[in-house]
């Protein structure tokens, strides 16, 4: 590749390079805004969910611009996934990590510079080296994207202190235009994110977090017994899962329990070899190996379509580590089940975590005294294990004096150095002359941090009793969506759900032929009512409810004439009704060996024209995502727009979220909503809550300020 190929070759036209470099003729949702955000130059933050497409949201911009995209990037395994996967599509791509050598690293930042790379993945703790950002300025860079970035907010539920560096990394590089992406971030950690990174008049996009394909669910165990017995049931129904587990020592006592039943599985976590991990990973993604039980270590860049099942083993420390993980089932949409085997024990694994990750300041200065101490005026060095240091200072929690030396190494007071024959590393102190009364350390902050780990895992424990409010409704709520509904599939909804069965009304009966008329198109047809399924559930839906789906279009589904048919009902109400329309045997499912929906003889009898069939129907009311009086800008077009009051709600919008804390105005209610206020003049929470983004939560925190600016506006 000679030294200006990389660029020689740009496609300008974003639709014209996701076809050429990615084999894609449309984007997914969510997708085409950020893009073509990031080409008209807007730094940029996208909240995408798991298995939404967020890395082509950065990889396609990158093949439209001059230079080079920086991609920060947390895990070794993930940048390695994202890079063979680029370098098949023939784009020029690499990675800079500690699995380098340093003349390697050399090597790969003068061919950047000379733009040999059309993407660079780098890890996080590059950006400690002032050396490597001084090589960085030499390099003409397009576009600096932040993957993972609630890894750099402290109150995010995976915090990475190395990525705090990447404010002052930004602007030693003259302030590039950046992007932040994330899967999951409650409204105070995108703040963060906006203010670390200092995003200038940012674009920000929240997609939906909303995965109706997921059945999730809480069982209540009474010991580990009653656990594998339904992680046997699960491998038997589904096959192919993730089991999470809080501890190495139980991935290895829950891997050895499934093994002992004859199920084919791997094994992960941080413990392992790096070449068993990755032995590990890599056969689970080739499909060689059906399960997999890990700790939270195995997941970022877990892109195996087909997961059927995710289960939670142990009690996850925050709603956002549980719905990442659980999100990465059924990312081919097809339905799958998510179960949290919940018993009140296991939070003391948690709160063991929580105490260890949050040392207070006694620990740290005690310990930063015990290293001054040992490592004597020479400052040779402490070479003793932590769990040794934890017994002199008669911590019995050896994670607090661990969590103390990171503390002390981020702060500049220690640093680490490499101990010649041993794979240990030693420690030793930055300046002698301190001593520990010398420190600055901020007490309250410490204290804070502790009191929102603890208040999150109060939030998971909240979640596992709470038996009566939807468990998306609840997750999405969390996440900020007040305006969800219920999704009708998890545990919940079951329980909460009346099976009384009935014949249909004419739009009911209008509703299911349409749907089986979908199904039909999708089959083969072997003759005698039968029918050879081809398409799994969760595709048909996408199908009916009109789906840009890339999948959808390279099987060539959107060019079905029942494509879109019920696309007002929503996917939420279309999952529902095929699963009651199972369960009254008019569709089937065939596993062969994979679950295809097909018609059964009585459903082919129904789409011709007979009526007398029972079901339990769906609330529309609630499932139908399409049903509220929102409409569109087109529907609302013959109404009138008044500026002036669309002027004075976006004002009490903005006070709002001043009081609220400087929240994003967006938190409070979205530009759409506030027109559709402008145009219909809502007056009351009764004629609000009829439009689409007003859910019961926001109306009660927000809206009457609004609804007394629209009656002032009419008087």
């Amino acid at each position: 590749m000679n030294p200006l190929s990389a660029d020689s070759e740009l496609i300008r036209n974003p639709l014209d390079a996701l076809e050429k470099h990615f084999g894609f003729r449309e984007f997914l949702n969510g997708q085409e805004e950020v893009v073509s955000a990031l080409l008209s130059g807007k730094d940029t933050m996208a909240v995408m969910p798991t298995g939404g497409g967020k890395s082509l949201c950065y990889q396609l911009p990158a093949m439209c611009m001059e230079g080079v995209t920086i991609v920060v990037s947390p895990l070794i395994a993930l940048m390695k996934d994202q890079v063979d996967g680029l370098l098949k599509k023939g784009i020029p791509a690499t990675m800079i990590n500690s699995t380098l050598s340093p003349a390697e690293q050399s090597d790969r930042l003068e061919a950047l510079a000379q733009g040999k790379y059309k993407l660079v993945y780098v890890a996080p703790e590059r950006f400690r080296s002032g050396q490597f950002i001084r090589a960085l300025k030499q390099v003409p860079i397009a576009l600096f994207a932040v993957d993972e970035a609630h890894c750099l907010s402290q109150w995010g539920h995976d915090f990475r202190p190395d990525y705090l560096r990447l404010s002052e990394a930004v602007a030693e590089l003259d302030f590039p235009q950046t992007a932040a992406f994330t899967a999951t971030a409650t409204p105070e950690v995108q703040q963060d994110i906006l203010g670390v990174l200092k995003l200038r008049e940012p674009f920000v996009s929240i997609s939906g977090f909303e995965r109706p394909n997921l059945s999730l669910s809480v069982i209540h165990c009474e010991g580990h017994r009653e656990k594998y017995d339904r992680l046997n049931q699960l491998v038997e129904k589904h096959r192919t899962g993730i089991v999470y587990c809080a501890t190495r020592k139980r991935v290895e006592e829950v891997s050895a329990s499934l093994s002992g039943m004859g199920v084919k599985l791997i094994a992960y976590h941080g413990g392992m070899e790096d070449k068993d991990r990755e032995w590990a990973q890599n056969v689970f993604l080739d499909r060689s190996y059906d399960v997999a039980v890990a700790t939270n270590a195995f997941g970022m860049g877990i892109d195996r379509s087909d997961v059927r099942f995710v289960a939670h083993f142990d009690v996850p420390g925050s709603i956002e580590a549980y719905y990442q993980e659980a999100g990465r089932a059924g990312r081919d949409g097809e339905p799958s089940a998510c179960e949290l085997l919940f018993n009140y024990a296991d939070t003391r694994t948690q709160e063991f975590f929580i105490d260890g990750n949050n040392p207070g300041a006694d620990v740290i200065l005690d310990t930063y005294a015990l290293i001054r101490k040992l490592c004597g005026s020479a400052n040779e060095g402490v070479t003793i294990p932590i769990r040794e240091l934890s017994e002199m200072l008669n911590v019995k929690n050896t994670m607090q004096v661990g969590s103390a030396v990171t503390f002390l190494t981020r702060a500049g007071y220690l640093e680490r150095f490499d101990v010649t024959g041993e794979r240990s590393r030693g420690t030793r102190l930055t300046n002698p002359e301190t001593r520990d009364t010398d420190l600055e350390i901020d007490g309250e902050a410490l204290e804070e941090k502790d009191r929102r780990d603890r208040s999150k895992l109060d939030g998971v424990i909240k979640f596992c009793y709470d038996r009566q409010t939807c468990r998306q409704q609840w997750i999405l709520e969390y996440f900020g969506e007040s305006d969800s509904r219920p999704c009708g599939s998890c545990d919940c909804c079951s329980d909460n759900t009346s099976r009384t069965g009935r014949e249909p009304g004419d739009e009911e009966f209008d509703i299911v032929r349409k749907a089986l008329s979908g199904v039909a198109r999708t089959c083969g047809k072997k003759g005698n009512g039968e029918w050879e399924p081809r398409i799994g559930k969760g595709k048909i839906v996408q199908m009916l409810t009109g789906s840009k789906s890339a999948d959808l279009n390279a099987a060539r589904l959107n060019e079905l004439s029942t494509y879109g048919i019920l696309k007002k009902e929503g996917s939420s109400y279309v999952f529902a009704l095929l699963s009651e329309m199972e369960k009254a045997g008019l569709v089937a499912i065939r596993k062969t060996p994979y679950p295809l929906l097909t018609i059964t003889r009585r459903g082919t009898e129904v789409m011709k024209g007979d009526r007398h069939f029972s079901i339990s129907w769906p609330d529309r009311e609630q499932l139908a995502t399409k049903e509220k009086i929102s409409g569109n800008e087109t529907e609302l077009s013959h109404i009138a727009f008044d500026e002036e009051l669309y002027d004075k709600l976006k004002a009490v919008r903005s006070m709002l979220a001043k009081d609220a804390g400087g929240v994003p105005p967006y938190v409070i209610f979205s530009n759409q909503v506030l027109e559709f206020f402008t145009r219909l003049r809502p007056t009351t929470e009764e004629a609000a809550l009829r439009i689409r983004g007003v859910g019961s939560v926001k109306a009660e925190r927000y809206l009457e300020p609004f609804l007394a600016a629209i009656r002032e506006s009419k008087s």
